[in-house]
């Protein structure tokens, strides 16, 4: 990483002298903001002329204003999808030595630059050596960054500003027996960073850093394309200090809900870094929602640019490639090659690792012999298997929110949220273990049922939506209020119950139950609306759940019976 902002031409504008923050806090988040810095550089399959490398740079882009705002203000959010002019982080910063605490932040980005293959002096879309070499027109980009460090009281008494910048220039390779050359230049970058803090209390203050492109804008109408030579590209930002502690936005202690909640983030949104907790001492602001203490899995050998897509199934794709695609991926960027490179030498012990880890398991809860159990028959029951933990997600939805009030309060409204009763040992007791002929005798996920606030759920119920405010799937905290009839009750094989529904008011409802497509929820996360089914004709209630990791609108819980 120091090589490659040494390479790309670093600028600094650190404060000297005092103690400095404690060395290594950034490096820490190093490959995750690495991988936030190059994400969808370039795309699988690394070829110039995929459709989808031809529109690049999506995250995080600063355009001069004028440009920008051509046909009217943006409009902010956290979403760093978004072109902007600007970008905003506000985050809450515990002060643990008020005489001497100082605040350090680092702003990363890619400066665009164009690399043009010219024969005879004129400029070409490629070029064939006459050793075999192809050389590609194509875009690259170099990475910058500019530091500041300060005394907190400084950043309070008015903050500073600095200059972000990264010099035009031009470098000229010529290439072997006189077949032409490559021109790669670059146009200037002029941006700047403010950073400034406010006292909310004794021990707690807001730190804003304020980051904007100052570069004269060019035409209105000038591409996308050609207006990217003057933007910040993958804008991110980095925070850390002395004596200090930064609070999490996603999941903060109960006193600081509501600090929290004023505070606006613009097109970008802060998590934690280092180890897990409410707090710590480093912070990363990124264009791409993550996680608090984001992590890149230690199984992953390299970065494809696509953190949305599974190593081992990109590595496969790649391994595929034909000779021809290869060779033009090798010319369309150093980076690709670098790709190819990685995946073509791949030890086996390497790319058997990449198949997956399980990290998340927690103790198992022994269960009681099925012989000790009151009326049980039958040989004793194995115990329950692990149950795997949930990551907490970011809910953000909104500037100043990092989730939605109604679905973070929904565990605290009366009647929303209820925490299920555990499962009746008699009825599982004597039921063989998932793997077992006969474990989904006598389930029905159409006609079980299960209780929740005394009535009983199951096909045909109509409920509300009740996400869980915390450890909830970020995509299940959308539809928190939302109305939906439930289409089946699955049992999962860790011994929990999930209830698939289907959207009231989803034009596609009728089409998504026929493909047998549902929004999954725990018993917890629903409220009833209605009784299910008809009084004079009950059907049994099955076991309310028991505490498991919630599966998503994507994700098909594995059920004992479908």
């Amino acid at each position: 990483m120091a090589e490659a902002l040494a390479d790309g031409g670093t600028k600094r504008a650190a404060q000297k002298g005092g103690p400095g923050p404690s060395p290594g806090a950034f490096e820490q988040l190093g490959a995750v903001a690495d991988a936030v810095l190059y994400e969808g550089y370039l795309l699988y399959p690394y070829r110039r002329s995929s459709t989808k490398n031809r529109v690049r740079w999506q995250f995080g882009v600063l355009f001069p204003r004028d440009w920008v705002e051509a046909d009217g203000p943006v409009t902010p959010g956290v979403s760093g999808s978004a072109d902007s002019w600007y970008q905003q982080t506000e985050c809450l910063l515990r002060v643990r030595r008020q005489d001497s605490a100082r605040v350090r932040v680092r702003v990363r980005y890619l400066q665009m630059q164009r690399k043009q293959v010219e024969e005879a002096g004129r400029p070409v879309e490629s070029l064939h050596g006459d050793d075999g070499t192809v050389h590609l027109t194509f875009d690259e980009a170099l990475p910058r960054e500019c530091e500041i460090e300060a005394p907190l009281d400084e950043l309070l008494q008015g903050g500073r500003t600095v200059t972000v910048s990264a010099a035009a220039g031009e470098d000229v390779e010529p290439l072997p027996d006189d077949a032409g050359q490559v021109v790669r230049s670059r146009e200037e970058i002029r941006a700047e960073t403010t950073v400034t803090a406010e006292r909310l209390s004794d021990g707690l203050c807001r730190i804003r850093v304020r980051t904007t492109n100052t570069a004269p804008a060019p035409p209105p109408r000038t591409p996308r394309d050609e207006a990217l030579r003057r933007a910040l590209i993958a804008t991110h930002t980095l925070l850390g200090g002395d004596g200090v502690e930064f609070v999490s936005l996603i999941d903060p202690p109960a006193d600081l809900a509501a600090p929290v909640r004023a505070c606006r983030n613009e097109f970008t949104f802060p998590v934690l870094g280092g180890q897990s907790g409410d707090t710590g001492p480093v912070l990363l602001s990124a264009p791409i929602i993550l996680p608090d203490h984001p992590q890149v899995a230690p199984e992953s050998p390299g970065d494809l640019h696509d953190a949305a897509e599974i190593d081992e199934i990109l590595t496969l794709r790649t391994m595929l490639l034909t000779d021809e695609e290869k060779r033009e991926a090798r010319a369309t960027d150093p980076r690709a090659a670098a790709i190819l490179d990685r995946v073509d030498t791949m030890p086996q012990e390497v790319f058997e690792r990449l198949h997956g880890a399980v990290r998340s398991l927690t103790p198992a809860t022994p269960t009681a012999p099925a012989d000790r159990l009151p009326g049980a028959v039958g040989s004793p029951a194995p115990a329950a298997p692990a149950v795997v933990s949930v990551d907490r997600l970011p809910g953000a939805v909104g500037s100043s929110v990092p989730a939605d009030p109604a679905a973070a309060s929904a565990d605290r409204s009366p009647g929303a949220v209820r925490s299920p009763a555990p499962v009746n040992p008699k009825a599982s007791a004597g039921r063989p273990a998932w793997w077992q002929e006969g474990a989904d005798d006598g389930l029905s996920p159409t006609t079980d049922t299960v209780l929740v606030d005394g009535v009983p759920l199951g096909g045909g119920s109509r409920v509300r939506l009740r996400p869980r405010g915390r450890g909830a799937d970020a995509q299940d905290m959308f539809l928190a209020g939302r109305t939906a009839e439930v289409a089946a009750v699955f049992h999962d094989v860790d011994g929990s119950v999930h209830l698939a529904v289907t959207l009231d008011d989803d034009p596609a409802a009728e089409l998504n139950n026929w493909y047998g497509r549902f929004h999954y929820f725990r018993p917890d996360e629903l409220e009833p609306l209605e009784p299910a089914g008809s009084p004079d004709e009950p059907s049994a209630p099955a076991p309310a759940a028991a505490q498991a990791r919630h599966t998503s609108d994507s994700e098909t819980p594995a059920a004992e019976a479908e």
